[in-house]
């Protein structure tokens, strides 16, 4: 199994670790601050344990573990790895600098990943010696939780290295999709802004409570979007597929999409919302309600593991 160097032990560092070390590989686990990586791997620690409960790992939580090394700087754990997983802070000039030393210390066929959500893989790669390696690996949060990852290549990406990129994520059991040009956001964060953007929009000038549009999405269009997504949501929608519910409500569509152009969030509805949603949940009860999403999440998946193929 390729040895596999983790960048940042934070949020999205750990759960790829978990991601890459259930699956087999050895991976090397890099902070700067030394100290947020030794509280990071107790958080990785207990998340294997919480994983092993929903039956979502073949092994031993300190099986698993035992894979995941830390690496006191960045030439040990790029030491032998065949693949680099980024995960500093969301800043272009850490990107910009981060990538520099990585593409000067690991080896030439080592291929360089980013798990950014809002910056294209041109922007920090295109000086880059060995810049042909390098892509984007959006992943959704949590990675080891949620398996899509989103593969944006820069125009100089080679092929062969988006491909192998792909089939690492595939066999690690992620379910890798390819952004064949660049875009802002990619396709997730496009299609999660033009739905959030219609939610405030609807909240802000007083249609529904926010509760009641959560209720919308969660208990409506959630439950079919959780195993189909849209284009397989209207083929199934119509008696004759596509074409017939295009036919039926393509133009009723059409209109509410003209309807529902962005605006910038207002900073009163804002406070609205945060009155909305602290009274449904305090902020002292938040971090108690993530780990809550994260075991219904496993569950989630168990079930979907469990189901018959399509």
């Amino acid at each position: 199994m390729e040895k596999i160097a983790m960048i940042g032990s934070g949020l999205i560092g750990r759960s790829w670790a978990i991601v890459f070390a259930r699956a087999g590989h050895a991976v090397a686990l890099h902070d700067n601050d030394g100290a947020a990586l030794t509280a990071n791997l107790d958080v990785l620690e207990q998340g294997l344990v919480d994983l092993s409960r929903s039956g979502l790992i073949d092994e031993p939580p300190a099986t698993v573990r035992a894979r995941i090394t830390p690496a006191p700087d960045l030439a040990a754990a790029l030491d032998g790895a065949a693949y680099v997983q980024e995960n500093v802070s969301e800043n272009l000039d850490a990107k910009l600098r981060v990538f520099a030393q990585l593409d000067r210390l690991a080896a030439p066929d080592c291929i360089l990943a980013s798990s950014t959500s809002t910056f294209p893989a041109s922007s920090f790669t295109e000086h880059l010696v060995h810049r042909a390696r390098a892509l984007v690996a959006h992943p959704v949060n949590p990675p080891h939780l949620l398996p899509l990852v989103e593969l944006c290549p820069a125009p100089w990406t080679a092929p062969e290295v988006l491909e192998r990129a792909r089939r690492l994520h595939q066999a690690v059991g992620q379910v890798p999709i390819v952004v064949r040009k660049e875009v802002p956001g990619f396709i997730l964060n496009r299609l999660q802004a033009a739905l959030l953007c219609e939610a405030m929009r609807l909240f802000e000038d007083g249609y529904a409570t926010a509760d009641d549009i959560d209720k919308t999405v969660r208990d409506g269009l959630g439950l079919r979007w959780s195993f189909m997504g849209p284009f397989e949501t209207i083929d199934l929608n119509a008696p004759g597929g596509v074409v017939d519910y295009v036919q039926r409500y393509g133009k009723v569509m059409a209109e509410l999409a003209r309807d529902t152009s962005p605006r910038e969030w207002n900073p009163q509805t804002i406070r609205r919302l945060e009155v909305e949603r602290r009274a449904q949940l305090p902020a002292t009860e938040l971090a108690e309600r993530q780990a809550w999403r994260d075991r219904r999440l496993m569950a989630l998946v168990a079930h979907k593991r469990a189901a018959p193929p399509t």
